[in-house]
């Protein structure tokens, strides 16, 4: 099973998915910035793998500080958590952590040596790290509850994979636990335009694995879905709203109303840390728009015309009313979204 990242002494390895499958290239980050910069550029997607690598990027950070205490460091702290909060404003998961560190920021005073603040930083990446890591088979063994017994043909869109995560993955963890039960005939894999990360990553994670699977266009789903059979359509989030509406990758709220109309279940594969509470409706939700030269060109060539304008946004909100549960560490949320929400969050 490949991960995205892996943690050394001084620095921060991330493999480039930009060049998956065909180039396996690791590169290191020593600063913050290169984390940053790897962020914002997509060598690292995925929004539990986004969060993993933030907090990794302010141990780095610590690295390279001569301050004594906390007084000395405490602004450029807060400047740095700006900084990564500005990479990628859809995916919750990094808010999320970006506030848990904080907090943890809270506890310390003026006088707190600094290398206290290097051992607790270091120590919630590590947690952090590995909390998800477990959330994601938790999540996978509750969505392989949703087959029955039965095998699946099963239909994803982008890559939640172990690539995306610290491992294992959210809605490609829920496959991932149905192939080690027997229980899946095979999987439909949205190539997922404009980075491909369906055709590129998510199909070379479920060869690494044996578990049998074909690549469509993304606008192929009606087709297969009225010609072949399909029993479930399982994506990811990178943030769910208060009522259950769901931000994704660009093209799953277009699968969902698709999967609507052919009576096929859809559920959605998330931990806790992607539920945003605070935000009450999907409209809410900021979508992130990417350049249009993602959609204009292909491998640096131009595949539209010179002047061509386009629009580019990365994700897309699914109304919660299309969504047949939320498939969390916490077991599967049902509708009403809205208090099963509220009860997720009252959890220990």
């Amino acid at each position: 099973m490949y991960t995205a990242m892996s943690f050394q002494d001084d620095h921060l390895k991330l493999i480039d998915q930009k060049r998956l499958p065909h180039e396996e290239i690791w590169i290191d980050c020593r600063s913050l910035e290169d984390v940053a910069q790897s962020i914002e550029n997509m060598t690292v997607r995925g929004a539990p793998a986004i969060a993993t690598a933030a907090a990794y990027a302010l141990v780095l950070d610590t690295l390279h500080s001569q301050a004594a205490n906390w007084k000395q460091y405490k602004d450029r702290f807060f400047e740095n958590c700006k900084r990564l909060q500005a990479t990628r404003p859809t995916a919750v998961n990094l808010f999320n952590a970006l506030h848990s560190v904080r907090c943890i920021a809270d506890l310390w005073t003026d006088s707190t040596s600094f290398d206290q603040i290097q051992k607790h930083i270091l120590a919630f990446a590590k947690e952090l790290e590995l909390a998800d890591l477990s959330n994601c088979k938790a999540i996978g063994a509750f969505g392989a509850k949703l087959a029955g017994g039965k095998k699946l043909r099963v239909m994803t869109h982008c890559n939640t994979g172990s690539l995306a995560t610290a491992g294992y993955g959210t809605a490609l963890g829920v496959i991932r636990a149905l192939h080690e039960q027997g229980l899946i005939e095979h999987v439909y894999v949205d190539e997922t335009r404009p980075y491909l990360q369906g055709s590129r990553l998510t199909a070379f994670e479920l060869a690494a694995e044996g578990i049998p699977y074909s690549i469509q266009i993304d606008s192929a789903a009606a087709y297969i879905m009225k010609h072949e059979r399909v029993d479930l359509v399982v994506v990811g989030a990178d943030r769910i709203a208060a009522n259950g509406d769901t931000a994704n990758k660009v093209g799953t709220y277009s699968l969902a109303i698709v999967a609507k109309h052919h009576n096929v279940p859809f559920y959605v594969a998330a931990p806790r840390s992607t539920f945003d509470p605070k935000i009450m409706h999907g409209d809410q939700i900021p979508i992130e728009m990417r350049s249009p030269k993602e959609v204009l060109e292909h491998a640096g060539i131009l595949v539209a015309p010179a002047r061509a304008e386009a629009r580019n946004p990365s994700f897309d909100v699914t109304p919660s009313e299309l969504i047949s549960g939320l498939i969390t560490e916490f077991g599967v949320l049902q509708k009403p979204f809205g208090p099963a929400i509220q009860k997720l969050f009252s959890q220990d």
